[in-house]
């Protein structure tokens, strides 16, 4: 039983990771034209980029997320029935494609947000003073 709960605590993880990624790649843009600062706070932007980077490279390497893999760990193979909140989420997150389509898609995503990185800098340039 505690493995359930652990398992479950790991899911909601993969969605608050999931909604952050996916937030990111909206947000960014619509900040960058919107002049919110938000967009410009590097650790937020590294995060990002870093989450983004490793679930890429999870999918190239031919892996699941870890976290999935840990979940699927933790609840084993004698489950009883998920509620339907439960089989709705798992719906969600968890597509039933080969992995090479995983691996490109995170792989596009990966590359435009190192692009929206090039386009909307976090990092401070100091203007010079003219005279």
């Amino acid at each position: 039983m505690p493995g359930i709960i652990v398992a479950q605590a790991i899911l909601g993880l993969h969605l608050l990771i999931i909604a952050f990624n996916i937030a990111g790649l909206i947000i960014i843009p619509l900040g960058a034209w919107r002049g919110w600062r938000i967009v410009r706070i590097a650790w937020l932007r590294l995060l990002h980029l870093g989450l983004l980077a490793l679930v890429t490279a999870q999918a190239l390497a031919g892996r699941a997320c870890i976290l999935t893999i840990w979940q699927n760990r933790l609840e084993g193979g004698n489950q009883p029935v998920q509620p339907m909140l439960m089989r709705w989420v798992d719906g969600l997150i968890y597509w039933n494609l080969p992995i090479w389509v995983f691996a490109l898609l995170y792989s596009l995503v990966f590359l435009y947000v190192l692009a929206l990185t090039m386009l909307v800098p976090f990092w401070r340039h100091r203007k010079r003073a003219q005279g």
